[in-house]
């Protein structure tokens, strides 16, 4: 087993005992000699970047299929695998998934357009949901190495994604990607007031993590008096949430 595709194989087996890993293996093995000679704008090779997607979406607990769509999705717009060699080598289903991240990833957004109307259309192309996960996991790991591209091009792709991909995470209920989503977007278009926030936290990260302990503590002990079973999770704002009650509507940090 390559290294490079272990960690997305011990997470997908976390979740479901039994599934098809031979053919995530065999994705794998034809997405990277696809993909051979490609790189990332990082410097690395361009696998890194299905693997990562794939790994995203292991985390999150989807299937072998899922999984397998994710580690091919750029193969058939940016090599000359195609859709149909993919069709015959995995069958419909995958072909599908594949194919309906192309077509996503052919919608333009520009300042004409209007963000709910293009969210519509992004939905309406996701005749599979899962096409829509894979995509949202797809814009992720992109976020996750802006450093490596223009200014332009990264303003320009966080601002899509603040007004598109974010909202529809939040739409289907991917909060974790949401938040990392909307922080990583807020951090290339106003890097000086993210870094002021960062700052700000971190400040008062040591009181606040004993005050959400106290807390979860207390309404522990109130819902078990009561009979009650349940488990009492705190987290902390982050960065664009604040930012967002700081300037929109008007509050101090406190």
């Amino acid at each position: 087993m390559d290294t490079l595709i272990a960690p997305v194989l011990s997470a997908l087996k976390e979740h479901h005992a039994t599934n098809n890993f031979a053919d995530v293996e065999r994705a794998f093995v034809v997405a990277e000699n696809a993909h051979r000679g490609q790189l990332r704008k990082s410097g690395d090779e361009y696998i890194t970047h299905p693997v990562a997607v794939a790994n995203i979406l292991a985390e999150l607990g989807l299937n072998s299929e899922a999984i397998i769509a994710a580690l091919l999705h750029d193969t058939v717009e940016d090599t000359s695998y195609s859709l149909k060699e993919l069709r015959q080598d995995f069958g419909d289903e995958i072909a599908g998934l594949v194919d309906g991240v192309t077509k996503l990833d052919k919608l333009t957004y520009g300042p004409t357009a209007e963000a709910e109307t293009v969210r519509k259309m992004v939905i309406a192309m996701s005749r599979d949901i899962r096409v829509l996960v894979i995509k949202l996991a797809d814009r992720l790991h992109n976020a996750r190495t802006w450093k490596y591209v223009s200014t332009e091009s990264a303003q320009r792709k966080a601002r899509e994604t603040l007004d598109i991909y974010a909202p529809l995470a939040h739409r289907l209920g991917m909060n974790a990607i949401k938040w990392e989503l909307e922080d990583l977007s807020f951090e290339v278009l106003e890097p000086k007031k993210f870094e002021e926030i960062s700052r700000l936290v971190a400040e008062r990260s040591p009181s606040r993590d004993k005050l959400t302990r106290d807390a979860i503590e207390i309404v522990s002990q109130d819902l078990a008096a009561d009979g009650i079973k349940a488990t009492v999770t705190g987290r902390q704002k982050h960065f664009f949430s604040v930012y967002q009650k700081m300037v929109i509507r008007g509050r101090e940090f406190n």
